[in-house]
């Protein structure tokens, strides 16, 4: 039975999804499987019995996704398995970011041994942490997939205006927007109307640094922003500077760096977003259980890299097929889906020469499964 390789803690609720005989560890041999939260996997020499990578969460920036592609690797992430854990965390941000609570309670320490002249000193020092309420204003959204949605419609029930943009928006996502959310052309028409600003849009070179001096300058002065995103959609150097200038009044990141520890006006969370039981344990169920379809029945859901693909439960002979070039005569039914330029055909029956198929050019892996 398969071996699955196991990268941080994998809550045990989720390894329990496994079918009988899976063997799950941290020093297994030629896994079939991989799980990982949040190790980096980005110089690791893959076995080559290894057929799927689940990460247990949204973001997939510590997998080398374009590698395992080439080597005929499914790659899975568990989007919207951790999506209220952080929307919690959005929302308690919004108040850090108002009421400067973080500030406040590290000036209370300071407090020890005046003792009975605490109270008087709280009510002549408590001035400096005034902020203002999040009712009736404006937060904007960059994007509004698992995470966002569930912000926008929790922001809309406090009483805030809510604006956001996303150019990827599924209509089956916008149906669940609660109907005030106002839906914006751009980026930049969001943070012009904004009095908050709460980043949800994916890592990679187009958003990367995008939140810099250009798309700040379009903001209201004392725009709050939090990031629960990647640190990296922020231009470090142009994010101090707007504090620095009151463009920016408050910035709370999940993803802290040397250069945003202890700045005035920043509020830095030690990557809490997804750090709770629940969901922990949703995201290493939703990974099991998708390792499992894909390596039983080679059916994929939520795979980054590779089609979504469903295929009947029952089967006696499968044959699986990733490649990047057309496969010629296969049978009719054969099954082919595309994502880009990988695609995925799927045959079932026993007609099929397997070997041959392999042989052919543009061929990444070929699996024979048995029903």
């Amino acid at each position: 039975m398969p071996n699955i390789l196991l990268f941080n803690k994998i809550a045990k609720c989720g390894l329990d999804q496994f079918p009988a005989g899976y063997a799950c560890g941290e020093a297994v041999e030629a896994p079939a499987a991989i799980m990982v939260r949040s190790a980096s996997l980005l110089d690791f020499d893959f076995d080559p019995a290894t057929l799927a990578v689940a990460r247990a969460g949204a973001g997939y920036n510590n997998v080398p996704v374009e590698a395992c592609t080439e080597k005929g690797i499914c790659v899975f992430n568990t989007p919207g398995a951790n999506a209220n854990g952080v929307k919690e965390l959005v929302i308690m941000s919004l108040f850090l970011a108002s009421r400067k609570v973080a500030a406040a309670m590290d000036w209370c320490k300071t407090l020890k041994g005046e003792g009975a002249n605490v109270p008087k000193l709280v009510e002549k020092g408590k001035g400096a942490y005034v902020g203002p309420e999040i009712l009736g204003k404006t937060l904007g959204l960059i994007g509004v997939g698992a995470i966002g949605g569930l912000v926008a419609n929790a922001a809309a029930a406090l009483g805030m205006n809510v604006v956001a943009f996303d150019p990827f928006l599924s209509d089956a996502a916008k149906a669940k927007l609660d109907p005030s959310v106002k839906l914006l052309g751009s980026a930049a028409d969001v943070v012009a109307v904004s009095d908050y600003l709460s980043l949800h849009a994916p890592l990679n070179a187009q958003t990367k640094g995008s939140v810099n001096a250009e798309f700040l300058a379009g903001a209201k002065d004392g725009l709050r922003i939090v990031n629960t995103a990647r640190a990296d959609l922020v231009n470090s150097a142009d994010m101090l500077a707007a504090l620095e200038s009151g463009k920016v009044a408050a910035y709370v990141v999940d993803f802290p760096t040397d250069e945003m520890i202890n700045v005035p006006g920043v509020t830095a969370i030690p990557h809490l977003g997804a750090s709770t039981p629940e969901s922990e344990d949703n995201c290493a169920i939703m990974a099991a259980q998708q390792l499992t379809a894909y390596i039983e029945r080679g059916e994929i859901k939520n795979s980054v890299n590779l089609p979504a693909t469903a295929l009947p439960a029952d089967f006696e002979t499968r044959v699986c097929v990733i490649h990047t070039k057309p496969i010629a005569g296969l049978p009719a039914g054969a099954v082919t889906n595309t994502r880009g330029d990988i695609s995925y055909t799927v045959v079932d029956g026993g007609d099929v020469d397997a070997a041959a198929i392999a042989a052919m050019d543009g061929v990444l892996r070929v699996r024979v499964l048995k029903g």
